[in-house]
């Protein structure tokens, strides 16, 4: 999956109680004596605007120095760059990524990591929530990959507030491949990392565990880099 892949509460509006007011024994000539003065149990106006959390990360890290240039050279060896290549992005204060693939004899791999961060929004929820509904998104995509076979998945631990990973193959023009995914939430940022891994010509692909546990070390990289 390039460029990944996945999947929530709303703002609590206060509501202003209406103040009955009643007089007892006042005479005929009393009526409307205290009409210009205001209540001081008047609801105040602010009392019934949402109350959003406000949003935790105002920034992203560049996904391509979110990783220790020794990290990708072990986990793609070979790349031809370790400065990655960036994905496009119309704003990268909300969304980035960046990708790397190398090729170490026929060993071949291919890293991508990308960021969603949400800000908090009176109209449509905190930044929090926006990004947990992402999250959800991309786990969902993720499971449902095309042309997935052997689709396994696992509930990582002390990668952010909560992670799901995805580990499957795919055949593309006769060739194998392993593939990985990570999604994390972190408070209104998500992190989704994609590892793929194949042995060309014939030589032994490259074991799932063994991916899966170097994309969650990239994952765990990715979310310490944001701040």
């Amino acid at each position: 999956m390039h460029r990944s892949t996945t999947r929530i509460p709303r703002a609590l509006a206060a509501a202003a109680v209406p103040v009955i007011l009643v007089t007892a024994g006042c005479s005929s000539g009393d009526d409307g004596g205290d009409s210009g003065k205001p209540s001081s149990a008047a609801p105040s106006s602010e009392s019934s605007e949402p109350q959003i959390e406000p949003a935790k990360f105002a920034k992203l890290p560049d996904p391509c120095d979110a990783l220790a240039k020794d990290s990708i050279k072990d986990l793609v060896p070979g790349a031809k760059s370790t400065a990655g290549e960036a994905g496009k992005s119309a704003d990268t204060s909300q969304r980035s990524s960046c990708s790397w693939d190398g090729l170490d004899g026929y060993q071949w791999r291919w890293l991508d990591v990308s960021y969603q961060r949400y800000d908090s929004d009176p109209a449509v929820g905190s930044g929090a929530d926006r990004a947990a509904e992402y999250y959800a998104k991309q786990a969902r995509a993720a499971e449902a990959a095309e042309g997935a076979k052997g689709m396994k998945t696992s509930a990582p631990s002390g990668l952010g507030q909560k992670a799901a990973a995805f580990t499957y193959e795919t055949t593309e023009d006769k060739q194998d491949y392993r593939k990985q995914t990570v999604v994390s939430l972190q408070e209104n940022v998500v992190v989704t990392v994609n590892y793929h891994g194949a042995g060309f010509q014939g030589t032994d692909q490259p074991k799932a565990a063994d991916l899966l546990k170097d994309a969650e070390k990239a994952t765990k990289e990715a979310l310490a880099a944001v701040k």
